[in-house]
């Protein structure tokens, strides 16, 4: 895994569809997703497999209650727009803790 720097950003662009997804597949919240960008460590790689139309990312991070997660993103206008958030798979534990 090739790491990048976190794009700079000024908030967050919420997305229901995503978010409702996220909740319902994941049950993962709109604020355990944009915890992780603000915890360390943080992993930020490109998402070279999904940047069809726009750039996209992906970073593993964790929740202020220590919850790891993948959280797939995008940047418009300097807000990040959460596409997907799930908890971590073993092989992305096993990257995130080193």
């Amino acid at each position: 895994m090739e790491t990048v720097s976190l794009p700079e950003f000024k908030g967050f662009e919420g997305d229901e569809g995503n978010v409702t997804k996220n909740w319902e597949s994941h049950r993962v919240s709109p604020l355990e997703a944009e915890q992780v960008f603000f915890n360390r460590p943080l992993i930020v790689a490109d998402d070279l497999a999904h940047s069809r139309q726009e750039r996209r990312y992906y970073v593993l991070g964790q929740t202020d209650d220590h919850r790891g997660l993948f959280v797939a993103f995008t940047v418009r206008d300097h807000r990040i727009r959460v596409i997907s958030a799930r908890d971590m798979s073993r092989r992305e534990r096993k990257a995130y803790q080193g």
